[in-house]
């Protein structure tokens, strides 16, 4: 949004983009490439100078780039709104991957073709904020400790309205920015992408609010016009669509649900064992008794949305045959009747997530296999020894200790980036910085997931990926849930119909945000 327009070198490893002119940070800062310069090789050295510091995407050689605290001082000493000649010679250094032309101008430069480097942008990293402003307030800090005095004192960004107050754990306050650079954006422009719109109202609060009765119960009162309501009150929004309206995202969202099956411990590390319970999973059951309605079918790892790059090969979701489970059970050559339980880990305060948990353990107490569901607090899931969050070579070395049925990350799965090779860079990969829930990788998938970032021979990634297909669906290493309409899953952000007209959200339907986008609430009564 903040780019006038950017183009890419016939060998897609060099994008340029050139920055919009003219635009300020709420402070009366001016936007422009130093800016953008500096954010990102801060990020880089907060992220202690790791290379896949953009959304765990290793695209670029830092070879050679030395930044740390020297040209941090240096920043803090010149300002980076107009750097001095020392500042700007790095800045314009072109044999770092990341380098400015010209106020208005910044260049990526990436270790190997990369053609959907756009897309890991908008999103974490890509929300740009003024620099200048976290330099004279203290400065970023280090890895070990970043500077804290951001949490309740945001730096200024370029959107249409200003943080004014934050309690934390209670609420944002926010007022419309009379300074805001696209005010006086047309109708058409607006209309042309309606995330710059200036906003309708003057002041808007978001309060956090952990209680799903109570907010519930603000909606229902009219204390919130707009409120997240989930599983254990959700069914009260949809008994009133006359007076509630439901987010759903359309098809093109990246949310889904799923599980992972662990392939290095007994007896999930046995491929005839993890079809076997594939196929006696009831998909239909779990999305009408747990998800009221809100999955559709999906064969992984890629998101459905991908199309291109969807389901390679037509593959169908596995289906509920029990019959079918047992053929697989007996190939497996493993005795029910000496199988250990199985552990069975999901995050507590997951309503959906606890009733799934106790269909599967009745579906796989057909085949006389037992379940123990362990709900673990939030703080405790993502442990690399609880469900393989950290990367493969750790959730490989502590494979042993994890369950061997878990729940993707805490609850609704959301991608790093947009784009589609995020799925097979994180799930299945030899070299993944995070989310191998599986401790799964397979030489086969690697070359697809090694092709995403060293070729844009489309043709290449779709030959290689779809034999990688084949072998994720015949190692079963997730249980695909389905992808979900809804917000949350299960239930949904809900407003006040005769009050709210419309609204958009996260651009990339990603799930990164799940609030709306207030400066796009529009109004019934205008």
């Amino acid at each position: 949004m903040l780019a006038a327009n950017w183009t890419a070198s016939p060998d897609d490893t060099t994008y340029t983009f050139n920055l919009r002119q003219n635009v300020n940070f709420s402070n009366g800062d001016p936007f422009n490439a130093y800016q953008v310069w500096a954010q990102m090789y801060a990020t880089y050295y907060l992220a202690a100078n790791n290379t896949s510091f953009l959304n765990a995407y290793n695209v670029f050689n830092f070879t050679g780039v030395k930044f740390g605290p020297a040209t941090l001082a240096l920043m803090q000493q010149s300002g980076v709104v107009k750097p001095n000649s020392a500042l700007l010679s790095i800045m314009m250094n072109n044999s770092w991957p990341i380098y400015v032309t010209s106020p208005n101008q910044i260049v990526f430069r990436l270790a190997a073709p990369f053609i959907y480097f756009p897309q890991i942008l908008p999103d974490f990293i890509g929300l740009l904020y003024d620099v200048q402003y976290v330099l004279q307030n203290g400065g970023f800090g280090n890895l070990t400790a970043v500077n804290p005095k951001f949490n309740l004192s945001p730096p200024p960004g370029t959107g249409p309205y200003v943080v004014t107050g934050v309690q934390s754990g209670a609420y944002v306050k926010f007022v419309q920015n009379s300074a805001y650079w696209g005010k006086n954006l047309t109708a058409a422009q607006i209309q042309a992408n309606p995330y710059l719109d200036p906003g309708h109202v003057k002041n808007v609060i978001i309060y956090a609010k952990t209680d799903d009765l109570a907010r519930y119960t603000d909606l229902a009162s009219g204390a919130a016009q707009i409120s997240a309501v989930e599983s254990a009150n959700f069914p009260l929004v949809l008994a009133n669509p006359d007076k509630y309206g439901v987010v759903r995202f359309p098809s093109n969202d990246m949310l889904f649900v799923g599980m992972a099956m662990n392939t290095h411990r007994y007896p999930t590390n046995n491929t005839d064992f993890r079809l076997a319970v594939e196929h006696a999973v009831n998909l239909t059951d779990i999305n009408q008794k747990a998800f009221f309605g809100g999955l559709s079918p999906m064969v992984g790892p890629e998101y459905p949305s991908m199309k291109q790059f969807y389901d390679l090969g037509n593959l169908a979701p596995y289906s509920n045959n029990l019959t079918l489970a047992r053929q697989y059970l007996n190939e497996s050559g493993l005795k029910v009747a000496s199988l250990p339980a199985l552990e069975f880990r999901v995050v507590a305060g997951c309503s959906y997530c606890v009733t799934t948990a106790q269909l599967v353990q009745a579906d796989l107490g057909q085949l006389g296999i037992t379940v123990n569901i362990e709900v673990t607090e939030s703080s405790q899931f993502n442990l690399p020894y609880i469900s393989g969050y950290g990367s493969y070579q750790q959730a490989l070395a502590d494979a042993n200790q994890s369950a061997q049925l878990q729940w993707f990350g805490l609850s609704t799965f959301a991608p790093d980036a947009p784009t589609p090779a995020d799925a097979w860079i994180l799930f299945g990969n030899y070299n993944t910085p995070v989310n191998d829930y599986a401790v799964y990788a397979n030489p086969v998938v690697q070359k697809c997931v090694n092709a995403w970032e060293t070729t844009s021979n489309v043709s290449n990634i779709l030959q290689l990926c779809t034999a990688a297909q084949a072998q994720y669906y015949n190692d079963a290493p997730y249980i695909w849930l389905g992808a979900t309409t809804l917000v949350f899953g299960a239930g949904s952000v809900c407003y006040e119909k005769s009050v709210i007209k419309s609204m958009l959200f996260d651009p990339i339907f990603t799930g990164q945000t799940t609030s709306a986008i207030f400066n796009t609430v529009t109004f019934v009564n205008g």
